[in-house]
């Protein structure tokens, strides 16, 4: 009989014994519980600006049909309207904490559609996206409706808007597009004033 065919000892069933099988590289379970506790043992904490909440915000909120534009002053960037404000966080203002974010907005609704069926459409998009990409929990959706325009309509006055922009820019330079950023940082940090004496809603 061959060397090879005869039997480990310590067998069964033709099964070597434990002793002479190779690591196959897995982890073994003490190795896993030494990987875990080393994970856990390493301290830091994970904070959003404003900022990032309000771009992940200002992008979901492109899926919603008869939402014209969240209103940041001028037109913002909702959907693929006309627009001279490529700042998809215009309009959007939050409060972010370690484990919650409020949001408050204005709106202009596409005339003719269901508006409380727009504001069901934004809670649940915010929340969503909020929610898979941060793991925050989304407490309160504000939103206020400061118009209602048929699309035309729309798309008429975002021309004639980017049309004076435009106008502006070429007989100033950049002084008409300083004195408008100055204008909203104003307003913003007026708004940051008001919002400063209010209690924090979110933790």
């Amino acid at each position: 009989m061959k060397e090879k065919d005869v039997m480990q000892p310590n067998s069964k069933n033709g099964i070597p014994n434990g002793n002479n099988v190779k690591n196959s590289g897995r982890p073994t379970s003490s190795q896993s519980n030494n990987d875990h506790q080393n994970d856990v043992s390493v301290k830091g904490e994970l904070t959003y600006e404003d900022k990032v909440v309000q771009k992940i915000i200002g992008i979901a909120l492109e899926e919603i049909d008869g939402l014209l534009t969240v209103d940041g002053g001028f037109f913002s960037n909702v959907k693929d309207k006309l627009v001279n404000n490529d700042d998809v966080r215009a309009g959007i203002n939050t409060e972010v904490g370690k484990k919650q974010v409020a949001v408050d907005m204005d709106i202009v609704a596409e005339y003719g559609t269901d508006i409380e069926d727009i504001f069901e459409q934004m809670k649940k998009v915010i929340t969503r996206e909020v929610k898979e990409m941060t793991h925050l929990e989304v407490i309160e959706v504000n939103v206020n409706v400061v118009d209602v325009k048929t699309r035309e309509e729309y798309e008429n006055d975002s021309e004639t808007v980017q049309d004076k922009v435009k106008s502006a820019a070429d007989t100033t330079g950049d002084f008409a597009s300083r004195k408008t950023n100055d204008a909203k940082r104003a307003m913003n940090q007026g708004r940051h004033k008001m919002d400063e004496k209010r209690e924090p809603r979110v933790e």
